[in-house]
């Protein structure tokens, strides 16, 4: 099975790897890099239909659930964990979930993917239905703890989708939308967290922002939910309603300290002259888009 995936497959432009200088084989591996871009473009239709799909979840009330094995399932977690600080989201709204547990982040626990019970068992745990949407993250496309997952989530109700680096990927079978990034051979052969993984970090990276955009969390290219919870985030907040309002650092840190510190409501307070209430009003009669409340 593993001979026919391409993930897997030996790299012809890599034989000599071991006898390579130490530049020879960063040029290599950065050439090999440049291609994975191009495989992630041609899965753009796939990665809308997720992206659309999950937007749909959040207006619904729903969560965003990763859930993979190894690099995969890390690489879920580091994008689920940036979403509270970036965009402001519960804690819940996006979550990771790792075969073995968050202990496997930092220790591999390889067997744990060969458990599809245990993907589903997870699933169970976060109390997952069907308002939920589930992703699941396998870079060589067959990985048990990840099938199970899906088919977990099919089973209750959940929207699926599913991310592999191989085409015809068995993975793709147990998911409503199946994102299939071909990377082809790696520098070091069956190693995907080299171009494998970074192919899943740029599909994820699209997943998260475009809902996040498609949610009003972003007013022009400003991330206007920032969580201001340390001093260089309160810094970037201020900037952030300076760029929006085109105010002065004062006017921008005072609207920051007035809107008790919510990004959003300091711009519509700004644009719009109005008070922190009447802001916070128009802001939500517009669902929380920016770019609605200052045109309402």
């Amino acid at each position: 099975m593993l001979d026919k995936l391409t993930t897997e497959k030996r790299n012809p432009s890599s034989m000599q790897l071991d006898q390579l200088s130490v530049k020879e084989v960063l040029q290599l591996m950065n050439k090999e890099d440049q291609t994975v871009p191009l495989a992630v473009e041609a899965a753009l239709p796939e990665i809308t239909a997720a992206v659309e799909q999950v937007i749909s979840t959040f207006q619904a009330g729903g969560r965003l659930i990763y859930t993979g094995a190894g690099t995969s399932g890390r690489l879920g977690i580091l994008d689920a964990v940036e979403c509270p600080p970036t965009f402001s989201t519960a804690e819940d709204m996006v979550q990771g979930l790792l075969a073995g547990g968050m202990s496997a982040f930092r220790k591999a626990k390889e067997g744990a993917e060969d458990n599809p019970s245990l993907g589903a068992k997870e699933l169970e745990e976060i109390g997952l239905c069907a308002k939920d949407t589930v992703i699941g993250i396998a870079a060589s496309g067959r990985t048990p703890y990840v099938i199970g997952a899906l088919d977990y989530a099919a089973a209750v109700g959940a929207s699926t989708v599913s991310i592999a680096c191989n085409l015809d990927a068995a993975v793709s079978k147990h998911a409503r939308i199946a994102i299939e990034v071909e990377t082809g051979a790696e520098v070091l052969a069956g190693s995907t967290r080299l171009k494998a993984g970074t192919a899943q970090k740029l599909v994820l990276n699209m997943i998260s922002t475009a809902s996040m955009v498609g949610i009003g969390k972003v007013y022009e290219n400003l991330m206007v939910d920032v969580k201001p919870t340390n001093a260089k985030l309160q810094e970037r907040s201020k900037r952030i309603i300076m760029d929006a309002t085109g105010s002065a650092y004062s006017l921008a840190e005072d609207a920051f300290h007035k809107a008790d510190g919510h990004v959003k409501t300091a711009i519509v307070m700004l644009l719009l002259d109005l008070s922190k209430e009447d802001a916070a009003q128009k802001l939500a009669e517009a669902g929380g888009f920016v770019r609605s409340a200052i045109k309402a």
